[in-house]
């Protein structure tokens, strides 16, 4: 998939751009703070219908504006137009349109424009709960498998109704509850097992992305937990009634699953430094995305920021990996114009160069075709 142009008024700082992009490298510098990530959200938004940093849709409209609207124009893999059009006035629902036709459901739209994001917000993959890596794996299967997507909408649902239920002690009784524990059961069986299909063909992709970026200094690892392993769901949920009706909420279940990650036999968290664990979190984010390109559809790759606290060696490296042919459309930022110039010098593809101040946004000059 090729994001050829787009079109923002009133999103975060950006009050209005239109830009045309590279097919393969597009680049963005200018200080913290300019509008640079604000530009990549944009284009996350048009692939996931959300923000990827802020889930309040009105909190990304310019606080002096009444409306914001983004609208991308792509290619399919095949050369096929698609145009994809958001639009949200204060106080009313925001609108998602393809090829100008409104979506039913937002969910019907996920995985049409796969896309993949590195940021330094990933880091709360390592420091944060258990739902932020539940969430990097939701991502990732979501944008290829309708029916992993639509088994955990319809599992969240049914949490949601027996965790209402919980909460009023009295009334919860054992009919009840098993009306939203068989649905549960059945959907969470369905995302475990897909889910753990997921991790066993992505961890040797991630471990040779690590290899190449550390040069082998470090083994690495991931590690699936899920209280449906070895185990009846609807049984683990049976068993915890008791104890969930004391606590008011549902304490089994597949919305309770974990990565560990592991970095020379032992956890990341404990043992890695900060080159390590930026490593570790870009080499995750390289192997989604070739992940999804086997899958079928190339993927946009974002990499915002992602140079900082790593060697120059590990830099030397990415800079390899991301210049080279198995990568298909690329939008990179940096506070740093020298480290996007090694990247420029060292690839021989057609690129955009671009400079952010302030929300506003202007190519320098020149390109390469």
């Amino acid at each position: 998939m090729i994001l050829n142009h787009i079109s923002i008024l009133n999103y975060k700082n950006i009050v209005q751009t239109d830009l045309a992009f590279s097919p393969k490298l597009n680049c963005f510098f200018g200080k913290n703070g300019m509008g640079k990530t604000n530009l990549l959200d944009a284009i996350y938004f048009l692939s996931f219908c959300k923000s990827s940093s802020n889930p309040i849709d009105s909190q990304n409209m310019l606080h002096t504006a009444d409306f914001f609207m983004i609208q991308g124009e792509y290619a399919t893999d095949d050369g096929q137009p698609e145009e994809i059009f958001c639009g949200m006035k204060r106080k009313q629902k925001k609108q998602f349109k393809r090829n100008k036709k409104e979506y039913q459901r937002l969910s019907d739209h996920i995985g049409l424009i796969p896309l993949v994001m590195v940021s330094p917000d990933d880091s709360i993959l390592i420091n944060g709960l258990s739902e932020e890596r539940r969430k990097f794996m939701d991502v990732v299967i979501s944008q290829y498998d309708k029916v992993y997507l639509d088994a955990l909408i319809r599992y969240n649902k049914a949490l949601s109704q027996r965790n209402t239920l919980l909460k009023k002690e009295e009334t919860a009784t054992d009919e009840m509850l098993a009306i939203w524990e068989e649905m549960m059961a059945q959907e969470g069986e369905v995302v475990f097992r897909k889910r753990e299909a997921f991790i066993q063909e992505f961890i040797p992709i991630f471990q040779q992305f690590y290899s190449f970026i550390s040069e082998d200094k470090e083994a690495v690892g991931l590690t699936y937990e899920s209280h449906a392993r070895g185990a009846s769901l609807r049984e683990v949920l049976m068993q915890s009634r008791d104890k969930d009706r004391i606590m008011g909420h549902s304490l089994h279940g597949i919305h309770k699953d974990d990565l560990q990650m592991i970095l020379g036999g032992f956890p990341l968290k404990r043992e890695g430094s900060q080159g390590q664990n930026k490593t570790y979190l870009i080499a995750l984010k390289l192997a989604q995305f070739d992940f999804l390109r086997r899958m079928g559809t190339v993927p946009l790759l974002l990499l915002d920021d992602i140079f900082d606290k790593l060697d120059a060696r590990r830099v030397e490296q990415i800079v390899k990996l991301v210049g080279s042919d198995r990568f298909g459309q690329i939008f990179i930022t940096d506070t740093n114009r020298e480290n996007l110039d090694k990247i420029l010098k060292k690839t021989q593809v057609d690129y955009r160069l671009f400079h952010v101040v302030e929300g506003v946004i202007n190519t320098e000059g020149y390109e390469k075709e």
